[in-house]
C-alpha cells in the first residue's frame, strides 16, 4: 500500500522510538476493509523493530495502540489513510513523548486537572481537511491524561452508526455519548469545552502564574508573528499568546498571492511562521484564550483562561477574525445538524439533498459551485442587491442548472424539527414578504468577524467590532497597538496583515524610546 519512498521516510520518523508499540487489531474475518487495514499496518510496522502487529477476531474493524503491552487510550475504528495517515503516525510519536503538537507544561496541567474518566469518540471522514487536527488533538490528550480515551471512527465504514446519530457534519466529537463539538477546532478550544463539560480539580492548576515581558503579542497569525519577530529583532523580551500559531491561515487551502512565494498552503505557511519565530528568543504560549485585559498605570495585564497573567508595557493585539455567523434563531443550536460552514468537509453529507448557501461573495459562490456537483439543488441567498463574487465565478454559477440565486434576501430563522434542520425562513428586503424554504442543510458563507470581544472594554471598536487604529497601528490607549484582520485596516489579506504587524512593533518600539510607554 505504501510506496518505497514513504516507507523510507517512516524509517527515519520512527528510528528513535524509545518504547515498543503494538497495533492490536480486532477485525471480522470477512470485513470488506480487513485486507486494506492489515496491509497498511504491516507496511508501517516493517519500518522499525519497535513496532508490531497482532490480530484478533472481532465483530467489526478496530485497532488499539499499545505501549509496552499497555493501552495508550487511542483507538481507531478506521483505516487511517488519506488525511488521517498523519494522525496514525503522530499517535505513536505522541505516546513516545515526541511530536510538535504536544502542549507545554501549563496546558498539560490544565488537561490533567479534568475531573473523572472521559470517553471521547470522533466521527470523521478521510476526505475532511479539518478532521485530522481534532483527531490528533484528542489522541494527544489521551496520551497525556490516562483517564481519557479517544477513538476515531470513519463514518463511511460505520455508516449505520453515523446515520443513527444523524450526523451532518464532521468532525463530530462525542463526550460519553453526548455531542460536544462539531467542525474545526484547536487544542485550546477543545480543552475549554472539556473543562466546561466535566469540570476541573483546581489543585492541579497553578492558581496564578505571572509572566513579565517587554511586549505581549496576542495572536499567532501573520500579523502577530510579524509583530513578534520585529519586536525580538529590537532586542525586546517578547511573548506570543495565541490559540494557535498560524491562526485563520491554518484553515486556508491554496495561497497564490503572497508576493515572492508563487504558491503555498495554509498549513505550510503556518509551519513557516512558527519556524521563523523559533529563530529568535520569542516565548510562544499556544492553546491560550484571553479572558480579560486591564491597564494599571503603564502596565498592560492580560489574563488567560486557566489563570496565567502576562504583563508588559506594550500590548499588540493581532487576534484576527473568525467565521461570521447569522445570529438568527436555530443557527447555533443546529451546527452539525444541518448548519455548516465548510462545504468541502460537510458537503458529502448532503449528496442528493437540497441545501442553501448564505452569502454571494467569492466564498459563497465557490461553495455553491462545489455543492452543485453533490446536491440535487442549491439556493443562494444574498443580502445585498447584487452578488459580490468575481465575475468569472458569477458566470460559472449562473450556468449551473441546479443553482438558484435570490438577491436582497435576509435570513431570519433556521427551521428545524427538534433533531435537524428542515428549512430556512427568508425575508425579501424589498417587499418585506417572508417565506419558508424547505431544505436539508444551510452553509453559512458571510465572511469573517473580528476576534475583539476580550478587548472591547479596553480599546475603542467600531460598529463591526473592529479595533480602531491610526496610521501607525496605535489604538486610543497608549501602549496598546493592534494589527491585521481584527482592526479597521482595509483589505483583509495575509500580506497586509504581515505589514501591519511589523508596523505595530516598530511603533511600539518608537514609543518606548520616546518614553510614551
Amino acid at each position: 500500500m505504501l510506496d518505497t519512498s514513504l516507507i523510507e521516510q517512516l524509517r527515519g520518523i520512527f528510528s528513535e522510538l524509545s518504547n515498543d508499540y503494538t497495533f492490536d487489531v480486532s477485525v471480522r474475518e470477512n470485513h470488506p476493509n480487513r485486507g486494506q487495514l492489515l496491509e497498511l499496518l504491516n507496511d508501517v510496522v516493517s519500518v522499525s523493530d519497535r513496532l508490531s502487529l497482532q490480530e484478533n477476531p472481532g465483530e467489526g474493524l478496530a485497532f488499539d495502540i499499545l505501549k509496552n503491552g499497555e493501552k495508550t487510550g487511542i483507538r481507531f475504528r478506521a483505516v487511517p489513510t488519506g488525511h488521517e495517515f498523519t494522525s496514525l503516525l503522530l499517535a505513536v510519536l505522541n505516546a513516545d513523548g515526541k511530536g510538535k503538537n504536544l502542549p507545554d507544561e501549563f496546558v498539560t496541567k490544565r488537561l490533567k486537572s479534568l475531573k473523572g474518566d472521559i470517553r471521547l469518540t470522533t466521527y470523521m471522514s478521510l476526505t475532511c481537511t479539518n478532521c485530522p487536527d481534532v483527531v490528533q488533538t484528542l489522541n494527544a490528550m489521551a496520551v497525556i491524561n490516562p483517564r481519557i480515551t479517544h477513538e476515531a471512527v470513519d463514518g463511511a465504514i460505520y455508516k449505520e452508526e453515523a446515520d443513527a446519530l444523524d450526523l451532518q457534519g464532521v468532525p463530530a466529537v462525542f463526550a460519553d455519548g453526548e455531542l460536544l463539538h462539531v467542525g474545526r477546532g484547536n487544542f485550546g478550544e477543545l480543552l475549554a469545552k472539556l473543562e466546561a463539560h466535566y469540570g476541573t480539580e483546581t489543585s492541579e492548576v497553578e492558581e496564578q502564574t505571572i509572566r513579565e515581558y517587554d511586549v505581549i503579542v496576542v495572536g499567532g497569525g501573520p500579523a502577530g508573528v510579524a509583530a513578534a519577530v520585529y519586536s525580538a529583532r529590537k532586542g525586546l523580551n517578547v511573548a506570543v499568546v495565541a490559540e494557535r500559531v498560524g491562526g485563520q491561515v491554518n484553515e486556508t487551502g491554496g495561497i497564490e498571492n503572497l508576493i515572492s512565494v508563487p504558491r503555498t498552503t495554509g498549513s505550510k505557511l503556518a509551519d513557516d511562521l512558527k519556524n521563523h519565530m523559533s529563530e529568535y528568543p520569542i516565548d510562544i504560549f499556544e492553546h491560550r484564550s484571553v479572558e480579560n485585559v486591564t491597564v494599571e498605570n503603564k502596565q498592560k495585564i492580560v489574563l488567560t483562561q486557566g489563570g496565567e497573567i502576562f504583563t508588559a508595557p506594550a500590548l499588540i493585539i493581532a487576534t484576527g477574525a473568525s467565521w461570521r455567523k447569522l445570529n438568527v434563531p436555530g443557527e447555533t443550536e443546529f451546527i452539525g445538524r444541518g448548519v455548516a460552514f465548510c462545504p468541502h468537509c460537510d458537503g458529502p453529507f448532503y449528496k442528493g439533498k437540497r441545501v442553501a448557501v448564505i452569502g454571494g461573495g467569492n466564498s459563497g459562490i465557490e461553495a455553491a459551485i462545489d455543492l452543485a456537483g453533490i446536491c440535487s439543488h442549491v439556493t443562494v441567498f444574498e443580502f445585498l442587491e447584487e452578488l459580490k463574487a468575481d465575475k468569472v465565478l458569477q458566470e460559472k454559477v449562473k450556468s449551473l442548472p441546479n443553482v438558484e440565486i435570490f438577491l436582497h434576501s435576509q435570513t431570519t430563522e433556521v427551521i428545524n424539527n427538534g433533531e435537524k434542520v428542515t428549512g430556512l425562513k427568508v425575508k425579501d428586503r424589498k417587499t418585506e414578504e417572508e417565506r419558508v424554504i424547505d431544505l436539508d442543510g444551510v452553509f453559512v458563507q458571510i465572511g469573517l468577524a473580528p476576534n475583539s470581544a476580550a478587548f472591547k472594554d479596553v480599546v475603542k471598536t467600531n460598529r463591526f467590532g473592529e479595533i480602531e487604529i491610526d496610521e501607525r497601528a496605535r489604538t486610543d490607549v497608549p501602549g496598546i497597538y493592534a494589527a491585521g484582520d481584527v482592526t479597521t485596516v482595509p483589505y483583509k489579506q495575509i500580506i497586509i496583515s504581515m505589514g501591519e504587524g511589523a508596523k505595530a512593533a516598530l511603533t511600539a518600539f518608537d514609543d518606548r524610546i520616546r518614553g510614551v510607554i
